[in-house]
């Protein structure tokens, strides 16, 4: 099987396409097609939730990447061996199904419109609360880190340990630990509420600036390095993604963040509403 075709980064949600093959995934069905507009969990940072939907009128009830060695297995999800775009493989969305369609048929492919608009929501409220956040901890650092798209020291890269998107909001874990220490992160006496209220206020603004977000695509295989791009009243952000998000930030409508701190770990949750 050759590496499958997307077409989710350009915001699609439904298409047609060959089935190409199919794989067992538990009990269950793995149908692969030629191009799909389904995003896959993916099993190297597993943030942004798989898409669900229908494939030739079967419920997609999981999306999850595969990976086809040059030896001719197949793995899934978890399973896979190797980190998400090693050469020699080819990558793949597989739609799991409950019951098996032909390989070779030509189906209808439809996204949960609904479904991918939450998530798309969550994924770039999630990167502007990352900047915000960066933002609200730069005067803490003792040591010259690398910093984020727009000049402040990436706390976000730095420090995250797990990144969950969900419909319309994400939960971000940071580890404040002896290594954040040693790359000169300062986190004593640290108020998370303080915090929380600066990374807000920053929202607010690039809320109403009703900023344009893009995502640039070099190609349509899965595993392309897309990048996300918004055009902040600060300057131009970009973070390597490989999620779907937004148009613009006005159509968050409302971002805000809330911090806790226990136990070393800095969790942010980070909701929106639609607007």
């Amino acid at each position: 099987m050759n590496s499958t075709l997307v077409t989710f980064p350009g915001g699609r949600t439904s298409g047609r396409s060959q089935i190409v093959g199919a794989v067992p995934v538990g009990g269950r069905h793995g149908l692969v097609v030629a191009e799909t507009p389904f995003h896959p969990l993916d099993h190297t940072w597993p943030d942004q939730p798989g898409d669900l939907g229908t494939i030739g009128g079967l419920p997609v009830t999981a999306c999850v990447t595969g990976a086809h060695s040059a030896e001719g297995e197949v793995f899934v999800g978890a399973d896979i061996p190797v980190r998400r775009g090693a050469e020699g493989w080819q990558w793949l969305v597989v739609h799991v199904t409950e019951r098996p369609l032909p390989v070779g048929a030509e189906v209808e492919l439809q996204v949960d419109a609904g479904f991918r608009a939450g998530l798309s929501a969550g994924h770039t409220a999630c990167h502007l609360a990352a900047l915000a956040l960066n933002a609200a901890l730069a005067g803490r650092w003792r040591k010259e880190v690398r910093a984020d798209a727009l000049g402040h020291p990436d706390f976000d890269q730095a420090a995250i340990t797990s990144s969950h998107i969900s419909p319309y909001g994400s939960v971000d874990v940071y580890r404040l630990g002896k290594s954040l220490r040693k790359k000169g992160f300062d986190a004593e006496g640290l108020d998370p509420a303080e915090v929380a209220q600066a990374v807000n206020e920053r929202l607010a603004g690039w809320v109403a600036a009703d900023a344009p977000v893009r995502v640039d695509v070099p190609g349509p295989e899965l595993t392309a390095r897309r990048t996300w791009h918004c055009s902040l009243p600060q300057g131009e952000a970009s973070i390597p993604c490989g999620g779907t998000h937004v148009r613009r930030t006005g159509e968050l409508g409302r971002v805000e963040v809330a911090l806790t701190l226990e136990d070393a770990a800095l969790t942010m949750r980070t909701t929106c509403a639609h607007g």
